[in-house]
């Protein structure tokens, strides 16, 4: 006698469609913001070709269809500009916070617990529990490098970035030269250009603005729910105190 089909369950009872939703509400901030990432990365290549093509048609050029546009060095230099500038922000918030103190900011240790603190308080070496990742609970260069992963990765992409931007702004650059019938220059002297450090410093003074707009506003201000903002009722002067 032939039933109705079951639905596939493992042995902890769970169905693969319950599996699926538990791991979009366990990752949800990352998989929203990921997908919002790769929504406005494909706004950004219409709304870039659109007034590229607008800019061609000017200097009486033929336009560049989107693929060309996405895989030219007009779009990744806009692209590569904007990453280096975030990461430079989260490098230098992540350590800067380790020795810098504002009073009353959740973003912020508290006052006197300024430093790398000790191996106790940060569970490493001898004082890592079963359930620490196996390089905190090692010794020598690898706890060492562990102990500072998150901020050389931010660091590593950061520099990566900014060497990425010089590299395509330099063909962006020479590309308008040519057809403004200008000589072409090298990279050392792209880098030394107006051209570069306008695109380099008006992002870091909106990421700086960023960063200090957090650290003193959340002082005063509150968001209830969010674990960057101080509980509603915290007093002012709590600091290193987050939601939950």
């Amino acid at each position: 006698m032939t039933g109705r089909p079951r639905s596939r369950k493992r042995r902890d009872g769970s169905s693969p469609r319950r599996r699926v939703a538990g791991f979009v509400r366990d990752n949800g901030l990352g998989l929203a913001f990921f997908l919002a990432f790769l929504a406005t990365l494909v706004g950004q290549a219409f709304a870039g070709r659109a007034e590229f093509n607008e800019q061609m048609a000017v200097d009486g050029f033929a336009s560049v269809g989107f693929w060309n546009y996405v895989a030219s060095s007009d779009f990744a230099v806009d692209v590569t500009e904007n990453w280096q500038s975030e990461y430079l922000q989260f490098f230098l918030y992540i350590t800067a916070t380790i020795w810098l103190i504002q009073r009353g900011s959740p973003e912020s240790k508290r006052p006197g617990t300024a430093g790398r603190e000790t191996d106790e308080a940060q569970r490493v070496g001898r004082h890592a529990g079963a359930d620490s990742p196996s390089w905190a609970r090692a010794r020598g260069w690898r706890q060492g490098v562990y102990a500072r992963s998150l901020g050389l990765v931010m660091g590593a992409v950061f520099v990566l970035s900014w060497l990425a931007q010089s590299v395509t702004g330099t063909a962006s650059y020479n590309e308008q030269r040519l057809r403004d019938l200008q000589a072409p220059v090298g990279w050392t002297q792209y880098i030394a250009s107006a051209d570069f450090w306008d695109r380099t410093l008006q992002n870091w003074q909106s990421e700086l603005l960023a960063i200090a707009s957090m650290a003193l506003l959340s002082i005063y201000l509150r968001h209830r729910g969010s674990p960057e903002s101080k509980p509603v009722g915290a007093p002012h002067s709590a600091t290193g105190v987050e939601g939950g």
